[in-house]
């Protein structure tokens, strides 16, 4: 590229010579281009030095090329006509021929309940289409969005780079998943029993602090720190440990571990919203739109009725 820059050569003089070619004219040339005569033979006398060899030839009333014209012109007519098709042919998307892969940043909280059907609409939708997971979080997000690393991210967020598009999706609570079979916790939990309950925390630190250490102050009697939601449910079932986890979370563990079950925790943790992230520089992205109008779909689906009323009357992401 720095080769063609140093030529130094306005783009412009080449659709100047395209036409005059095809016109054999410079009067009818400057007719078509809404050009003035002097200015169509000022472009050709500064590409003819640009070249280094004359162009055309006078011949009759006209002009013609020369050798070294008609090699440019052989040359040039294919690029600039592409160049031009580039610049304003609009987008072509196809769902089910398209081979994009589609970058997305999940929190671990959110594999579960949208990775499934959200593979099962590809498949019925987007045959072809790929998606690379690429694991984000509140900590990370930011970085993620602002160095392309993923096209768009499911995650609760905070701050965010300039430019980045959110849309909220859903805003969830926690529960305090257990095995009654193991935990006896009654019908309501009392800050007493939760806090003499040995926990199993998630921990994106790696050390013993979780959600309630962070916002209440409070140091429960952690058993276990893990590094993401995954192995929550495995811990918890067949044992007496109590576990404090987004409410889609445990509906998820529950789903496939139906013996555990959920309380309200004794305290207020507070809620954040769930939010669909993106770069406003992919915003007319046929391909990255599609995939966030399906994470929606399946969003409004995991929430039920009331949250797809809600998500049809959201039309607008916000900055």
């Amino acid at each position: 590229m720095h080769g063609i820059y140093e030529k130094d050569l306005d783009l412009n003089l080449l659709r100047v010579f395209m036409v005059v070619a095809e016109a054999g004219s410079v009067t009818e040339a400057a007719s078509r281009l809404y050009l003035t005569q002097p200015a169509v033979s000022a472009a050709l006398r500064r590409l003819t030095t640009a070249v280094g060899a004359p162009l055309f030839v006078r011949a009759g009333r006209g002009l013609a090329l020369t050798t070294r014209g008609r090699r440019l012109f052989t040359m040039a007519q294919p690029h600039l006509q592409a160049l031009v098709e580039a610049a304003v042919a609009p987008a072509v998307f196809d769902a089910k021929t398209s081979e994009r892969t589609v970058r997305i940043g999940l929190s671990d909280s959110n594999e579960a309940w949208l990775l499934p059907p959200l593979l099962r609409l590809l498949a019925e939708e987007a045959p072809r289409m790929k998606l690379i997971v690429v694991p984000v979080q509140f900590r990370t997000i930011a970085e993620a969005l602002s160095s392309a690393a993923v096209d768009l991210a499911v995650t609760v967020a905070d701050e965010l780079p300039a430019g980045t598009r959110r849309l909220e999706l859903f805003t969830g609570g926690f529960v305090c998943l257990f095995d009654p079979r193991h935990a006896r916790l009654g019908r309501t939990l009392s800050l007493e029993r939760y806090l003499a309950h040995e926990h199993v925390i998630v921990s994106y630190n790696g050390d013993l602090r979780g959600i309630v250490e962070d916002m209440l102050g409070v140091q429960r009697r952690v058993r276990v720190s893990v590094p993401t939601f995954n192995s929550v449910g495995a811990l918890v079932e067949g044992s007496a440990l109590l576990a404090t986890v987004p409410a889609m979370v445990a509906r998820e563990v529950v789903s496939v571990r139906p013996n555990l079950r959920t309380l309200a925790p004794p305290m207020s943790l507070g809620s954040a919203p769930m939010e669909l992230l993106w770069r406003s520089t992919v915003e007319d992205d046929e391909a990255i739109r599609f995939m966030r109008e399906r994470v929606v779909r399946v969003a409004e689906a995991a929430q039920g009725p009331a949250s797809s009323k809600r998500g049809q009357a959201s039309v607008a992401a916000r900055e």
